[in-house]
């Protein structure tokens, strides 16, 4: 699917059209989707138990926000100074405990056919998005994710479109957005335009002189509509501008710091500023853009003994985090998109209470790190002109399942559709014709509306 030029991309789109339409109700709405994959501690992070005993509550203590009752690991200081404009969700829960039946559970809003593996048996939330709003022509990408290089493919965190069909896979995007050497590789022209322009081009090299050369040889003509599609969208000041981050000032960049993950949090924001509908952004491997390898630590957010110590790499890995995470936070409120774009921040499950303590593969030595657990997890959301400073739900005194106001992944994407105006009981039919809603199940969370 990565290899999919842009125009083979709008031509699959179009092909794959529903005789209704299926523009969404509220088109000048977003989200941008933060996936951390591997599923983050939420023990350690924005569901701490510091009066459970010290097998369960690890090594870091928790620090008070501006809103009482939202305490957050000492490790994320700038969360505390925001906590206003986010909510945490504490309470949302599964049964798939495998990476990859977590992600198919997570993603689709449905159990999926086999609990292991990454090829989705169902679309993915976002590709009903890019199905809702295929009418939506604004000059950019309407559903674009942001992964680590070699990590584009769409079933690596099964992003899959299942029946919906490969039209309605994200715009992938790899690399690290802070190397000189970054590009973004998936939006290119086929041979035959290429000869006729004599140059291959990428998004941000070259846009003044294949505009030249358009206007000079009359080439648009000889493209069919699909191609002439791609061409506008390679010419487009929307495309053009909304990967440009010469555009934002030296104080922007640092707030949001000069790492991969903060980089994209920034291209999302100006993705989504510019119209773009969905915006994924992973925030796998800590360890890049100059951050030296720790021997103890491990490239996702999959803590195991075995993989990584979890408290070392949590002192790497959580203040990257929530540098990034807060500043894209902070600047969708100061730009006044806090009502128009939603943002959602999770990874697949979370992480047993209990600390395990093993022989480390890379240190040799006893570690602790803690399992996958999907019975309890913590998320974050932000503005999409919901309720924000304040805890939804509870876990046990040790974090093991959910006390108050249990929930699933599907009230979560049930809130998502709500603030997009997308009906979650329209169907598509399925590979055998069979008409499948959006979501089977799931209510938006009314403590946020």
């Amino acid at each position: 699917m990565g290899a999919l030029s842009l125009a083979d991309l709008l031509r699959l789109r179009a092909e794959g059209k529903t005789v209704e339409g299926s523009a969404a109700q509220s088109e000048d709405t977003a989200v941008i989707f933060v996936w951390l994959p591997g599923g983050p501690p939420h023990l350690d992070m924005y569901d701490m138990k510091p009066e459970a005993p010290v097998e369960y509550r690890g090594q870091f203590s928790p620090i008070a926000t501006k809103i009482p009752g939202l305490d957050v690991c000492e490790l994320m200081p700038r969360h505390a100074s925001c906590a206003d404009k986010y909510s945490v969700i504490r309470s949302i829960a599964h049964s798939f405990a495998d990476h990859g039946g977590g992600h198919k559970r997570f993603m689709t809003g449905r159990d999926p056919l086999e609990p292991t593996g990454f090829v989705n048996d169902f679309p993915a939330a976002p590709s009903f998005v890019a199905k809702s709003r295929e009418g939506l022509r604004n000059g950019l990408p309407n559903y674009v994710s942001f992964t680590d290089g070699g990590r584009d493919g769409v079933d690596v965190f099964s992003f899959g479109a299942a029946y919906l069909g490969a039209a309605y896979v994200p715009f992938a995007i790899p690399g690290d957005p802070v190397q000189p050497s970054f590009r973004v590789p998936n939006i290119s022209l086929d041979e035959s335009l290429a000869n006729r322009l004599d140059d291959r081009l990428a998004l941000l090299k070259g846009f003044d002189q294949i505009r030249r050369e358009v206007d000079r040889r009359g080439s648009m003509e000889a493209l069919d509509e699909f191609q002439r599609r791609a061409t506008e969208l390679l010419t487009s000041d929307a495309t053009k501008n909304a990967f440009d981050l010469t555009q934002e000032s030296d104080s922007t960049k640092a707030r949001y710091g000069h790492h991969a993950w903060g980089y994209r949090a920034m291209l999302a924001r100006r993705l989504v500023e510019a119209g773009c509908s969905f915006v994924t952004v992973v925030m796998e491997n800590p360890y890049q853009s100059g951050v030296d390898w720790l021997k103890q630590g491990t490239y996702n957010w999959d803590s195991h003994a075995v993989n990584c110590h979890i408290f070392d790499d949590a002192k790497v890995r959580f203040p990257i985090y929530d540098q990034a995470v807060t500043a894209l936070i902070e600047d969708l409120y100061a730009r006044g998109l806090d009502r128009r774009v939603l943002l959602v921040v999770t990874g697949e499950f979370g992480r047993t209470p209990r600390i395990e303590n093993v022989k480390g593969s890379q240190t040799g030595v006893t570690q602790p790190g803690r399992d996958h657990w999907p019975n309890s997890m913590s998320l974050i959301v932000s503005g999409g002109g919901l309720k924000m400073g304040q805890v939804v739900g509870s876990t046990t005194s040790r974090g093991e399942v959910p006390k108050d106001r249990p929930m699933t992944p599907n009230d979560l994407w049930a809130t998502v559709y709500r603030h997009l105006g997308i009906d979650p009981e329209k169907s598509y039919p399925d590979h055998r014709g069979r008409p499948m809603p959006i979501l089977p199940s799931g209510r938006p969370i009314v403590e946020l509306i």
